[in-house]
C-alpha cells in the first residue's frame, strides 16, 4: 500500500499543506490505497512534503508524484481533457503553486498574527531554551523565501494585489463551471483546491483572505471540492462560518 507523508489536519484544514493536499486528493481521484502518515520535510528526501513511500519506492515532490502515479497505475488525470486543455491546466497549475502559493506562505508565516496563532506551533516540541531561537529562525527562512519569490518585494497592499489576479484569472477559467477545465475533475483542481481551501480557512484572517472571499464561485468551488474528497472531514461552508463569527 502507499504511504503518503504529510504534516496532518491543522488551521481548520483536513491537511496543513497545500502540497500535501494536492497529493491526497489526487489518489482519491484515482481511487488508490493509501495511508498516511505525520513527518516533517528533513524526513523526505527531497526536503519538503509531501512525499510517498510505494513499495521499495520513495517519491518526493507532489508534480513527481502524480507522475509516478500514472506511470505505475495507468491513471490520466487529465483524461476529460483535449490537448490545448492540458497545456492551459499545466499553466494554470504553474500560476499556483508559483505565484498564489507565495501569497498562501506571506499570510500564514510573513504576518506575526498568524504566524504565532498557526506555524509558530510547529516548533511545540523543541527543548523550551531552544524553542523561540528555532521559530525565529525558521519564520525568517521562510520570510527570505517569500522575497525570493518575488511578491515579498512589494508592499502588504502590493502583494496582495498581485495575488487577486491571479485569483481573478482562476475566478474567471472556473466561471459557471463545476471544475476548472469543465464539468469533470483533472490534476490541476487539487492544485488549485489545496492553494484555494489554505486561503480561505476561516482559522486566520488576513487581506488575501478577505479579497478571496468576494470570488463566490472559487469559494463555492472550494465548498464542493472539500464535499467531494474530503466528506469525513468537518467543514462548514465558509459563508456559513463567516455568518457565525
Amino acid at each position: 500500500m502507499i504511504t503518503l507523508f504529510g504534516f496532518g489536519a491543522g488551521f481548520g484544514l483536513p491537511e496543513i499543506s497545500p502540497f500535501v493536499t494536492k497529493t491526497e486528493v489526487q489518489l482519491r481521484m484515482a481511487g488508490l490505497a493509501y495511508r498516511k502518515e505525520k513527518a516533517m520535510p528533513p524526513a523526505s528526501p527531497k526536503g519538503q512534503l509531501p512525499y510517498i513511500e510505494d513499495e521499495a519506492e520513495r517519491v518526493a515532490d507532489s508534480t513527481f508524484i502524480r507522475a509516478h502515479l500514472e506511470g505505475k497505475y495507468g491513471f490520466d488525470f487529465d483524461a476529460p481533457l483535449s490537448l490545448q486543455q492540458r497545456a492551459q491546466a499545466w499553466a494554470f497549475e504553474r500560476m499556483i503553486e508559483h505565484h498564489v502559493y507565495w501569497a498562501l506562505v506571506g499570510a500564514r508565516w510573513v504576518n506575526p498574527e498568524n504566524f504565532a496563532k498557526g506555524p509558530a506551533h510547529f516548533f511545540d516540541r523543541v527543548p523550551e531554551h531552544q524553542r523561540e531561537k528555532v521559530r525565529e529562525d525558521a519564520q525568517f527562512r521562510v520570510a527570505e523565501n517569500y522575497l525570493l519569490s518575488g511578491l515579498g518585494r512589494h508592499g502588504p497592499d502590493e502583494d496582495v494585489d498581485l495575488a487577486v489576479r491571479s485569483l481573478f484569472a482562476l475566478s474567471v477559467q472556473l466561471g459557471d463551471k463545476t471544475y476548472l477545465m469543465g464539468e469533470e475533475p483533472c490534476g490541476t483542481d487539487a492544485t488549485a483546491f489545496g492553494a484555494l481551501a489554505g486561503i480561505l480557512t476561516p482559522y486566520f484572517d488576513s487581506a488575501l483572505r478577505e479579497r478571496a472571499e468576494k470570488f463566490d464561485n472559487l469559494v463555492a468551488y472550494v465548498d464542493r471540492m472539500m464535499a467531494r474528497y474530503y466528506p469525513e472531514f468537518a467543514w462548514k461552508p465558509l459563508q456559513e462560518a463567516v455568518a457565525a463569527a
